[in-house]
């Protein structure tokens, strides 16, 4: 009987101790060890082919990047990522993108832990856990509007062995972060459509959306129906299921707003609004699941709608919208 108690005794300091407690301990020979690379005032930039800004092999984890200069298409500037000897690079972003920024928004200072833009033209910085098992590779590339061989600045680093926590949560030594893209996809009125369709179990880590209504009604007092596209509820569908798991009420509630963004920019550790034009009907936002995780088994289809309509309701008046999204997923 006092063995019995025992046990429970144990379980329960060990259910009480802060996660990271839990974690099992780094081996001597699986050592912490922070790697980086940086470039300064370099040209290697081209719009035909990639360059290769660093390379690492190991097992690890980027922790850091940040990118700087002031030349005609930086927010389109390519950045790829290659895991583990990948040929297709499964994370593949443009910059501004990348970093939760539509419409090429120059619009700065705004900060949170995980992405930012501090000044103006460029300086981006992220701080996303990016796992790689055997190497971790990054190059750079133009956008096909860029000319010349443009001023560059960079930072770029991580530490071998750091493993990945996500909502407290230890995540497999395989999970690898995927991004996934859709891109100038015109959406009728209340059509639903995917951002992302895959297999598998992983978790939901962040989602960037940039869109923009295409109808302006002349009468001024009606113009808010142009906006009502953001009445989307979006929605997980998790493990082939047929009925969602709703993640919010409306577009602009999914990024935290509230009122087709009536009180415009801001940034918050959850969730922000990095371009906002009433007049164009365009909005962009970025939004984690970091502490909100989104957990998922046998596959996870994410949708959104172009409107909304519920039983036999239909919100207001949605015009078309066209819309590029960004999807981070973990996946093991």
């Amino acid at each position: 009987m006092k063995h019995k108690y025992f046990v429970v005794f144990a379980a329960y300091l060990l259910a009480t101790l802060p996660v990271s407690a839990q974690l099992p301990v780094v081996k001597a020979d699986q050592a912490l060890k922070t790697f980086g690379t940086m470039g300064k005032e370099v040209t290697p930039l081209r719009r035909d082919s990639e360059a290769e800004l660093f390379r690492h092999e190991g097992k690890g984890c980027l922790t850091h990047m940040w990118f700087g200069g002031a030349f005609q298409g930086v927010a389109q500037t390519r950045i790829r990522i290659y895991v583990d000897g990948e040929t297709n690079a499964s994370i593949d972003m443009e910059l501004y993108l990348g970093h939760g920024i539509g419409f090429g928004d120059e619009f700065a200072p705004w900060g949170v832990a995980r992405i930012g833009k501090a000044g103006a033209p460029n300086s981006v910085y992220n701080t996303y856990r990016i796992p790689f098992g055997k190497s971790i590779r990054v190059t750079g590339q133009l956008a096909p509007d860029t000319s010349g061989s443009p001023l560059c600045w960079w930072i770029i680093r991580g530490t071998e062995n750091l493993p990945v926590e996500l909502g407290g949560v230890r995540l497999p030594d395989q999970a690898r972060l995927k991004l996934y893209k859709l891109e100038n996809h015109t959406a009728q009125p209340l059509e639903e459509f995917s951002l992302c369709d895959v297999k598998g179990d992983g978790a939901l880590y962040q989602v960037t959306m940039a869109a923009k209504g295409l109808r302006h009604l002349e009468d001024e007092k009606q113009r808010w129906k142009d906006f009502s596209f953001m009445e989307a509820c979006m929605r997980a569908y998790i493990g082939g299921a047929k009925e969602p798991l709703f993640l919010s009420s409306g577009l602009e509630d999914y990024f935290l707003g509230t009122y087709y963004f009536n009180k415009g920019r801001y940034a918050t550790p959850v969730a922000g609004l990095t371009h906002f034009d009433k007049d164009e009907n365009e909005f962009s936002a970025y939004r984690f699941h970091e502490d909100d995780p989104v957990f998922f088994q046998n596959g996870l289809r994410l949708t959104s709608r172009c409107g909304e309509k519920i039983g036999d309701k239909v919100f207001h008046d949605p015009p078309a919208a066209r819309y590029t999204t960004y999807v981070w997923l973990y996946q093991w």
